[in-house]
Parts: structure tokens; C-alpha cells; sequence
């Protein structure tokens, strides 16, 4: 049936990470390889340069520019693959960019739809009512304030002449009063002695103490 009708690939697609990684992985295949082929050259080098010219050295030399051909080659090779890297790598973090910047929209798509609902459910007209309600209750209150607060002065219209004629009538009642009545009784009593003084003075002996 599955060849058929074909089955289903359940194998991950890659991604750009993966492909980083396996390309770095060549690069570093490379440089091993790289890294061979420099120390067989310089092996080679040192025995051309102690062996005189004729067929030996020729066939040495042979062998070394094929060493030298294969190195050029893992370089090219490695450069290559160093750049796909570097172009991958920029790819992978401008998606990361990308995507950092689609959870920010997300959020502040969130946060202005929760704005809205929010603002959504204040009246300013309502509000715009209520503060000139308080202005005006601010209003009454200081009215109120001044009223009760005010000193309550001498009309204009009384006459100052009359109220010193009054004021001088209350004293001469005042003084009318005062002679009829009889003087306290500790101006009129005898003076008591003392419990402790046992016989009165004397009249000339208080004299001459007056005196």
C-alpha cells in the first residue's frame, strides 16, 4: 500500500542551525585533512632542499606539487564552505531579529486591544461633568465660608452722639441706685474680738498706738 499510495515522510525537515552545524563540521574535516597536507609538504621541502638536482629530486618535486595541488583544492573547498556558514549564520540571526520582533507586535497588539477595552469603558463627557460639579461645589463652599466668616459691624446710620447720651443716662441711674441702699453690714457692725483675746483694749492705750 505504500508504494502505492505513497507514505508519509516522518523525517524533520532541517533546519537552519542543523545546516550551520553540518557545514562547520565539513570545514572542520577540511582543516584536519589541511593540516596533513602542510606537514607532508614540509617534510618534502626540507628533503628537496638537501638533494642535488637529477631524477630523485625531480620525482620528489612531482610528488609535492600533487601535495601542493590537493591543498589548494581543501582550501578552496574550506573558503566555500566558511562563507555558506557566515551567510547561513546571518540568516539565522535575522530570523531570530525577525521573530523577536513578531512576539513584540504580538504584545503590543495585546496591550493596545486591553487599552481599548479599558479607555473603551470611561465617558469623558461624564468626567467633564463631574469636574465642573466640583467646580462648582468649590464655588458654594467658599460662598459660604466668606458668609459665615463675616464680621457683623455697627450700621452707619446710628448716631454715636446718642449712644454716649445713653451710656452717660445708665450711669446716672446707676449712681440713683446707689444711695438707697444701705451701707454693708461690715461697715455699720462692731467689730468682734478674736475667740483668743480674753479682756478688750484699752481707749487711751489704743490712742496712743494710733498715735
Amino acid at each position: 500500500m505504500n508504494r502505492l499510495f505513497g507514505a508519509k515522510n516522518t523525517v524533520p525537515k532541517p533546519t537552519l542551525n542543523n545546516a550551520i552545524s553540518n557545514v562547520e563540521e565539513r570545514v572542520d574535516s577540511l582543516d584536519v585533512k589541511l593540516a596533513k597536507l602542510n606537514a607532508e609538504l614540509s617534510t618534502y621541502q626540507s628533503k628537496l632542499a638537501k638533494m642535488r638536482d637529477g631524477p630523485g629530486k625531480t620525482a620528489l618535486k612531482q610528488k609535492a606539487m600533487k601535495v601542493l595541488q590537493r591543498r589548494k583544492l581543501y582550501e578552496s573547498q574550506r573558503d566555500q564552505l566558511s562563507q555558506q556558514s557566515w551567510n547561513m549564520e546571518q540568516a539565522s540571526l535575522l530570523q531570530t531579529n525577525l521573530q523577536n520582533t513578531m512576539t513584540t507586535v504580538d504584545a503590543l497588539k495585546q496591550s493596545n486591544k486591553a487599552l481599548k477595552q479599558q479607555y473603551g469603558k470611561i465617558d469623558i463627557d461624564k468626567i467633564e461633568r463631574m469636574q465642573d460639579e466640583m467646580a462648582d461645589l468649590m464655588e458654594v463652599g467658599n460662598e459660604i465660608q466668606e458668609s459665615i466668616s463675616r464680621s457683623y459691624d455697627v450700621p452707619e446710620d446710628v448716631d454715636e452722639a446718642e449712644l454716649d447720651a445713653e451710656l452717660e443716662l445708665l450711669g446716672e441711674e446707676a449712681e440713683f441706685e446707689g444711695l438707697g441702699e444701705e451701707q454693708p453690714g461690715f461697715l455699720t457692725d462692731e467689730v468682734k474680738l478674736p475667740d483668743f483675746v480674753d479682756e478688750p483694749p484699752e481707749p487711751n492705750k489704743v490712742k496712743e498706738a494710733a498715735g
